[in-house]
C-alpha cells in the first residue's frame, strides 16, 4: 500500500513538472517574436558552423596534406565565420535576457495582483516570509530558465538536426551514429533530471521555510531577548540553515553528476564516430577532406547536448520556483454560492449606493460561514440589520464571529450561504473594488506604508486638498500630536510608523477613515490603544460622524457599547441578543454576563 501511494505521488510530481514546464513554455511563446527568433538565430549559427568547419578542413587539408598554401579567401572566410558566430551568440543572449526581464515583470505585477484579489483571507493563511521569497527569489530563478534553458532547448533541435542533414549527405555512417547516439544522451539526460527533480523541489521548499523562519525570527527579536530564549532559537536557525546546506549539497552533487555523464556520453559518441572514420581513411575508404569535415562537425554536434545539460540545472530550479508561483496564481478566489431573494437587485450603480446622505442600508439575511479548516461554522444564521446613520456595536466574547462579520462585509470573505446587501443591492454580486469605495476602515492594528504621514492620510482620498486632511486628523485628535513633530504632516514615516505610539497610530487610523467619508465605517475597537484623553476624543467623533454613515464597531471597551443605538450580542457564532446598553442590561442575560466576565458591572 505504502508503494502504491508512493508511485500515486512521484507520478503526480512528474505531472505537475510536466505541466509547469508547458506553462513556462507558453510564458515564452507569449512574448512576441521570441521562438521564432532564437529559432532564426540558432539557425543561422548552424549555417556559421557548418561553414567554420567545412573552411577549417579545406585549410587544413591544403596545408597538411597537399602541402600549399590554402587560398587567403578562405581564411578570410574563415575568420568572419569565427566572428559572426562570437555575435550571434552575444545576440541571442541579449534577446533572451530582455524577454526574460519582460516575463519576470509580467509575472511579478500578475502574482501581486492575484494576491491583492485573494485579499486578507489569503495572505493571513500563509507565511509572509513564504511569501516574499516567492515573489522575488522564485521569480529571480526563472532568468536562467528563460536564458539559458529555453534557448538551449531550441538550438539542439535546430543545430544538431541540421549537422545530420550535412552529414548524411556527405558521410552516411557517420550520421547514422549521430542518429542513434543523440537520443540516448538526451534519455540520460532525462533519466538523472527525474532523479534530480525531487531534490529541486525540497530544495526550494526550505529556502522558502527559512525565509519564513528569518523573517519571523527578525519580527519576534524583542520578544525573544526579553524572555532569554534567543540562544535557542539561534540554534534553530543554524539547524534551518544547515538543513537547506544538506539538501543543496545534495542537488549540486547530482548536477555535478548529471554532468559527468552527459560528457562521458558525448565523447564516447565523438570517439565512435572518430574511430569508424579514422579506419576508412586508413583503408582508403574515405578522402582526407570530407573526413575531417565530419570530425570536426562530431564536437559541433554534441556540443548543444553538453549545453543543455549544464542548464538542465538551472531549469529544474526555474520548475521548482515556478511550481510555487503557480500554485498560488491557480488559488481560485472563493466567490461561494448563493441564491438572490427577488427582492435584492443584482447589479447597483454609485447612485444607488449613496442616495441616503446618512449612510447605507445593510441587511445580513440567514448568513452563514465556516472557514475552511474549521470543523465548526463560525456564524450560524445571521440575521440583523445596519440602519443609515446609527452606531451598531458588535460585543461578546473572543472568537464569538464578531471580527468574521466584519470580513465579510468589507469583502474579505465570501458567506457560504446567506444574502448580505446595501440598499437592497446584494454586495456579494459587486465587484470588490466597487463595493469597498463606499467603506472606510479602522482596524485594530492599523499600518502605514512607508511615507509622510500626509501621504498615508491621502491614501484613502487621493484628491483631498491640506484643509481636508486637517479637519480629519482635529477630529480624530491627532492634529495635535502632528503639529508637534518637526516636519508636522510632512514627517516621513518608516517601519509601519514604529516610533509614534500605539495611540497615535490608531488616531492616524481614524483620521485616514474620516478623510474618506464614506457612507459605511467599520471600526474594529478604536479606541483599543487610546489614553484616557485621546478615547474621549475619538470616542466623540466616532458618534457624531455616526449621525452622517453607517457605522459599525467591534467593540471591547464599555463606553464603546454604552453611546451604540443598537448592540449584537454575539455567542458561539449567533447573535445570541440585541439592544441597546439598558435594555441588554436589564434582561439580565449574555450581554450582562459578559460584562461581568470583564469586571465591569
Amino acid at each position: 500500500m505504502e508503494n502504491a501511494a508512493e508511485n500515486k505521488t512521484d507520478l503526480k510530481n512528474r505531472k505537475s513538472g510536466m505541466h509547469t514546464h508547458r506553462r513556462l513554455f507558453a510564458l515564452a511563446r507569449g512574448v512576441h517574436g521570441f521562438f521564432p527568433g532564437i529559432a532564426f538565430i540558432s539557425l543561422l549559427i548552424a549555417a556559421v558552423v557548418i561553414t567554420q568547419m567545412y573552411l577549417l578542413s579545406i585549410v587544413i587539408s591544403d596545408v597538411f596534406l597537399l602541402n600549399k598554401v590554402s587560398n587567403p579567401m578562405h581564411l578570410y572566410y574563415l575568420i568572419a565565420c569565427i566572428a559572426l558566430r562570437s555575435i550571434l551568440l552575444w545576440v541571442r543572449e541579449r534577446f533572451a535576457q530582455q524577454t526574460a526581464v519582460s516575463i519576470k515583470s509580467g509575472l511579478r505585477q500578475n502574482l501581486f495582483s492575484h494576491l491583492i484579489k485573494l485579499g486578507p483571507a489569503y495572505t493571513r493563511t500563509g507565511k509572509t516570509g513564504e511569501l516574499i521569497a516567492i515573489l522575488m527569489e522564485a521569480v529571480e530563478k526563472l532568468d536562467d530558465y528563460f536564458t539559458k534553458y529555453i534557448p538551449s532547448v531550441i538550438h539542439i533541435i535546430i543545430l544538431p538536426v541540421t549537422i545530420i542533414i550535412f552529414t548524411f549527405s556527405i558521410d552516411w555512417p557517420s550520421g547514422l551514429i549521430m542518429t542513434i547516439t543523440a537520443p540516448l544522451i538526451l534519455f540520460f539526460m532525462w533519466l538523472i533530471g527525474t532523479y534530480a527533480k525531487k531534490l529541486t523541489q525540497d530544495q526550494w521548499g526550505q529556502m522558502s521555510r527559512l525565509s519564513s523562519h528569518f523573517l519571523d525570527v527578525l519580527q519576534g527579536l524583542k520578544t525573544l531577548k526579553i524572555f532569554g530564549m534567543n540562544h535557542q532559537e539561534a540554534e534553530n536557525v543554524y539547524k534551518s540553515s544547515d538543513d537547506f546546506r544538506i539538501i543543496t549539497m545534495r542537488v549540486l552533487k547530482v548536477a555535478f553528476l548529471s554532468g559527468m555523464v552527459l560528457e562521458l556520453a558525448a565523447s564516447i559518441s565523438i570517439a565512435l564516430v572518430a574511430v569508424q572514420v579514422g579506419i576508412r581513411l586508413i583503408e582508403g575508404m574515405m578522402s582526407f577532406q570530407p573526413g575531417l569535415f565530419v570530425l570536426l562537425l562530431a564536437p559541433e554536434f554534441y556540443l548543444p547536448f553538453r549545453t543543455l545539460g549544464s542548464h538542465h540545472h538551472a531549469g529544474m530550479e526555474g520548475s521548482a520556483a515556478a511550481q510555487k508561483l503557480f500554485e498560488i496564481m491557480d488559488t481560485q478566489e472563493d466567490s461561494g454560492s448563493i441564491k438572490v431573494p427577488e427582492n435584492v437587485s443584482l447589479s447597483a450603480s454609485p447612485a444607488d449606493l449613496s442616495k441616503d446622505p446618512k449612510g447605507l442600508t445593510i441587511h445580513f439575511k440567514e448568513v452563514c460561514f465556516t472557514y475552511p479548516d474549521a470543523d465548526k461554522p463560525v456564524l450560524q444564521n445571521i440575521n440583523c440589520t445596519l440602519n443609515p446613520g446609527t452606531l451598531t456595536a458588535l460585543a461578546g466574547p473572543t472568537g464569538s464571529g464578531k471580527s468574521t462579520l466584519a470580513r465579510l462585509l468589507l469583502g474579505f470573505l465570501h458567506p457560504d450561504s446567506g444574502i448580505i446587501s446595501a440598499n437592497n443591492y446584494c454586495v456579494m454580486e459587486m465587484e470588490k473594488e466597487f463595493w469597498q469605495q463606499f467603506i472606510a476602515y479602522v482596524p485594530q492594528h492599523p499600518h502605514f506604508f512607508n511615507g509622510t504621514i500626509l501621504e498615508n492620510l491621502l491614501m484613502s482620498k487621493p484628491h483631498a486638498n491640506m484643509d481636508e486632511a486637517e479637519h480629519a486628523a482635529q477630529r480624530s485628535g491627532a492634529h495635535a500630536f502632528i503639529e508637534q513633530l518637526p516636519q508636522g504632516y510632512h514627517t516621513p514615516l518608516t517601519d509601519n510608523a514604529s516610533r509614534l505610539s500605539g495611540g497615535e497610530k490608531q488616531r492616524l487610523a481614524i483620521a485616514r477613515a474620516l478623510l474618506k467619508d464614506a457612507p459605511l465605517l467599520i471600526m474594529d475597537e478604536p479606541t483599543s490603544s487610546l489614553d484616557p484623553e485621546s478615547e474621549q476624543r475619538a470616542a466623540e467623533a466616532t458618534e457624531l460622524i455616526a449621525n452622517n454613515r453607517t457605522t459599525l464597531v467591534i467593540a471591547h471597551r464599555l463606553r464603546t457599547v454604552k453611546n451604540a443605538d443598537n448592540i449584537l450580542v454575539f455567542n458561539k457564532g449567533t447573535i445570541a441578543e440585541t439592544g441597546r446598553h439598558n435594555e441588554l442590561i436589564s434582561k439580565k442575560g449574555i450581554y450582562s454576563s459578559y460584562l461581568e466576565t470583564l469586571g465591569i458591572n
